[in-house]
């Protein structure tokens, strides 16, 4: 009896093990303030990013809509979410993001976003990018 117990218990462990013990990244609380604070002034509505491509970051709405160039996010997927891959410097780096131009880091536009932030975006899009 002891050996079906230790079994289960180990079958239960396992699978938490596997379907990982994420927590759920929300978006209100933990995306949208990062996307306010290091992205709007250029992706605000009458701001040089939205000008450029279409995409602004005034609600959840907003950022799931994405550019006139299609979707930047992918819900379920970060590594084909091109808002993740921009960010996260997977890209060509004429369009990583925030720009790293010398204009950019002269107006204080050109900071990365931290590994942790990073993060943050890339398990929310990863747990289906839900408005949260």
């Amino acid at each position: 009896m002891i050996s079906v117990r230790l079994l289960f218990v180990s079958l239960v462990a396992s699978g938490a093990m596997l379907t990982g013990c994420e927590r759920e990244v929300s978006y209100t609380e933990e995306v949208q303030p990062i996307l306010f604070a290091s992205c709007l002034s250029c992706h605000d509505t009458d701001s040089e990013g939205y000008l450029n491509s279409g995409f602004s970051l005034n609600s959840y709405e907003a950022v799931m809509k994405g550019t006139k160039f299609g979707a930047v996010v992918i819900p379920g997927s970060s590594e084909s979410s091109s808002l993740y891959l921009v960010i996260a410097h997977k890209t060509a780096p004429e369009i990583h993001m925030p720009p790293h131009t010398d204009n950019a880091l002269a107006e204080g536009r050109g900071f990365s976003l931290t590994d942790k932030q990073i993060e943050t975006i890339k398990l929310w899009i990863d747990q289906g990018a839900m408005d949260n």
